[in-house]
């Protein structure tokens, strides 16, 4: 089983591992794909317009909407063999097709019928999301995708994750299955969506595996921790393309994690008000659902938590870059108001998250606070897109199996 080539030279080749992760969000996916455009144009500025964000990273790893971007960013192009996305598309994907997966209306009873139809059963069926998926991303299958990627979901048949891993699918041919199935399962949010349930054939023997498939976002809605776990289970058994580089050496990670937003300074749920919930309280309350929220931002929290102790533990704080805007509040903190306006204003949100400080979880209060010195988020982009940059480079110029007349080494300014 052949994964399409990456332009990327293996691990083996350089001085990092280079690993890039999207949290999950709903239609606040836009944030990251903001300041993906961002990067991705710094890395052209560098290395010329061709230049794509699957050409630097060894693995892509997204939950719910960001297992979306993560396919769009690594599915190829049938007729080139390139992404069929290029970062600065997504923006204008999530204009396009978001109003189409959360309709919204305008009647007078809207409210109510949201209501009655989240208690009795998913508050959108899903079609238009099927659709879309389906007809951007045709027959692709896990193994087909320009680079690694991780995409976590949740099976609630067997009631554990099943993580989509280009790198576990060469152990286990039944996860080979199409990256829209994928795609539509880390997406389907309990009360949002329906659970996906398909199955996969594999081709050695016939045999069949079924899936009942829920938001990975139960579990791992940052997965940041899942691709580094997923690597250092590579360099365990042995794999060729992490040659020399010995289990948990953290000092190769080059770590970009991207948020999609939270409402942390909102502080809208209280527990004197919660002591009273019963089971329709914890599902919906004021137009928000309690317990979604609470255990997609606790799975992303504790996931930032881990890595930012370890690598501060390790001095090895620059390697890791986590950007997150935690001041978001009423309708642009939501994951399906895809109205006109709130999408516009979700762009602002990502534009404006580029202008600030570079921050770090405080681990007493759980609160992003500004690092000194370390400057906006831009030019962090800035300084990590020149790490990217010459590491492609330095695995280009010795690996064996890259031409070495076409891409001679230079030091990125």
């Amino acid at each position: 089983m052949e994964r399409s080539k990456s332009s990327l030279q293996p691990p083996t080749y350089g001085k990092l591992i280079t690993i890039l992760s999207i949290d999950g969000g709903g239609i606040r996916g836009i944030i990251p794909g903001i300041v993906l455009g961002f990067l991705e144009a710094q890395l052209q500025a560098l290395d010329g317009e061709d230049a794509r964000l699957a050409d630097y990273f060894d693995v892509i790893a997204g939950t719910s909407t960001g297992g979306l971007v993560t396919a769009m960013l690594t599915t190829p192009n049938e007729r080139t063999n390139r992404p069929l996305f290029s970062a600065k598309d997504i923006k204008d994907f999530y204009l396009e097709n978001c109003p189409k997966i959360f309709p919204q209306k305008s009647c007078p009873f809207a409210h109510m019928e949201k209501i009655i139809k989240t208690l009795t059963g998913p508050k959108y069926d899903g079609k238009s999301l099927h659709t879309i998926v389906k007809e951007k991303l045709g027959t692709t299958q896990l193994h087909q995708t320009l680079t690694n990627v991780v995409i976590p979901t949740f099976d609630i048949k067997e009631m554990q994750p099943t993580i989509f891993s280009t790198y576990e699918v060469k152990n286990t041919p039944s996860l080979d299955a199409l990256l829209s199935d994928i795609c539509i399962s880390t997406s389907a949010a309990p009360t949002y969506l329906p659970a996906h349930y398909f199955k996969t054939t594999t081709s050695a023997d016939g045999s069949e595996r079924k899936f009942n498939l829920i938001d990975g976002g139960v579990a791992a809605n940052n997965p940041a921790l899942v691709a580094m776990g997923e690597i250092t289970r590579e360099v365990v058994r042995g794999n060729p393309d992490f040659f020399l580089i010995k289990p948990m050496d953290y000092t190769r990670f080059l770590v970009i994690s991207l948020g999609t937003g939270t409402a942390k300074f909102e502080q809208k749920f209280h527990a004197k008000e919660s002591a009273k919930w019963g089971i329709l309280g914890w599902l919906l309350t004021g137009g928000k659902t309690p317990l979604v929220e609470v255990f997609t931002n606790s799975s992303g929290d504790m996931v930032d938590y881990h890595i930012s102790v370890v690598f501060k533990a390790l001095n090895l704080e620059d390697n890791y870059l986590r950007i997150q805007d935690d001041t978001l509040g009423g309708t642009v903190s939501s994951v399906d108001i895809a109205t006109k306006e709130n999408l516009e204003d979700l762009v602002k949100v990502g534009e404006n998250l580029l202008k600030k400080q570079v921050s770090r979880v405080n681990l007493q209060t759980g609160i992003y606070e500004p690092v000194k010195g370390q400057g906006t988020n831009e030019e962090a982009l800035i300084k990590f897109a020149k790490l990217l940059s010459r590491e492609k480079r330095e695995r280009d110029m010795r690996s064996p199996h890259t031409p070495h007349h076409k891409l001679p080494y230079i030091e990125p300014k």
